[in-house]
């Protein structure tokens, strides 16, 4: 796997998120300061700090919003070259667009909307056994798979508010999604993009992901970054979740077995069992981006 390449400013950040104080002082910083690492010719000294990086984010358990350091770097296209096409939505009785009921049932969390705003509220706590719960807790499970290396933070409960298109829209141009939540889960459970904090592969954590593609960041926000497999053990064309556009997102097939042929942001243009007439929307991929690469539609917000 290639070493990422950091500045002298980026690396410091990462250090102080990811490692104890009991190793920032300034003292220990000092050097850094004297250093331009983007512009040393020396590789092996790069090397040694951009390995530093990678193993201070494989502890992070993904970025969050007081974290990153800049929004994700995916490609740029335009509605218009995107499979995005808007289509009007029947809400039921509570302006809920059809496939949303099941998260409102969810433990926890409430869904409300007056038409035009869809707003979610989560304690972002899984459905599903994990160990990433504190040992006494009942839903605490020992992961003995090979190569599992567990990160050191535990599942603590969030506040996280989303607030999203009732009627999704197609946006003039796609836009970047950032570090921390992209979307929510239908059991209540935030998705994350398909980088690791500082925008790094996500290559530096999947060791620490839990038997449903699972694991908590650094202040116990528990998230999925890749097909969430509790919720598609049972049927890979699901409805998982909602994108912060309020577009949905599905599981890694279409109705039928067959697999999507997906744009830029993962998305395509087609009928689902809760959308018939046919919407956009987005499918968890086994490569990156995972669960979906750029906004299609006109995004909405979140704050936890």
């Amino acid at each position: 796997m290639q070493t990422p390449h950091y500045s002298t400013s980026a690396l410091k950040v990462l250090l102080a998120r990811c490692l104890p104080a009991a190793y920032l002082s300034p003292a220990s910083l000092r050097p850094l300061a004297q250093l331009d690492i983007a512009a040393s010719h020396a590789p092996t000294l790069r090397w040694i700090l951009g390995s530093v990086a990678m193993a201070a984010l494989a502890s992070c358990g993904g970025g969050d919003s007081t974290t990153a350091l800049a929004t994700t770097p995916t490609s740029i296209i335009t509605a218009a070259g995107s499979a995005c096409r808007s289509v009007s939505i029947a809400l039921d009785a509570n302006q809920l667009p059809p496939g949303m009921a099941a998260l409102a049932a969810t433990s926890g969390v409430t869904v409300s909307s007056d038409g035009t705003t869809i707003t979610i509220r989560t304690p972002d706590i899984p459905n599903h056994s994990s160990p990433y719960f504190q040992t006494t807790d009942a839903r605490y499970v020992n992961d003995t798979r090979a190569g599992f290396v567990i990160n050191p933070n535990r599942i603590t409960a969030q506040n996280y508010v989303l607030r999203i298109p009732a009627q999704p829209a197609c946006a003039a141009s796609t836009s970047d999604t950032a570090m921390d939540a992209i979307g929510v889960a239908s059991n209540g459970v935030v998705f994350f993009n398909q980088y690791a904090a500082g925008n790094a592969p996500l290559t530096s954590e999947i060791a620490s992901f839990d038997l449903y593609a699972g694991h908590p960041a650094m202040r116990g926000n528990y998230h999925y970054h890749l097909e969430p497999s509790f919720l598609t053990a049972s049927n890979k064309s699901a409805l998982i979740g909602w994108a912060l556009d309020g577009f949905p997102v599905y599981g890694p097939q279409n109705p039928g077995g067959s697999t999507p042929v997906l744009d830029a942001c993962n998305g395509e243009f087609g009928a689902t069992p809760e959308f018939p007439g046919g919407i956009y929307h987005y499918h968890a991929s086994s490569a990156p981006p995972y669960l979906l690469g750029c906004y299609a539609g006109n995004k909405g917000t979140w704050s936890n």
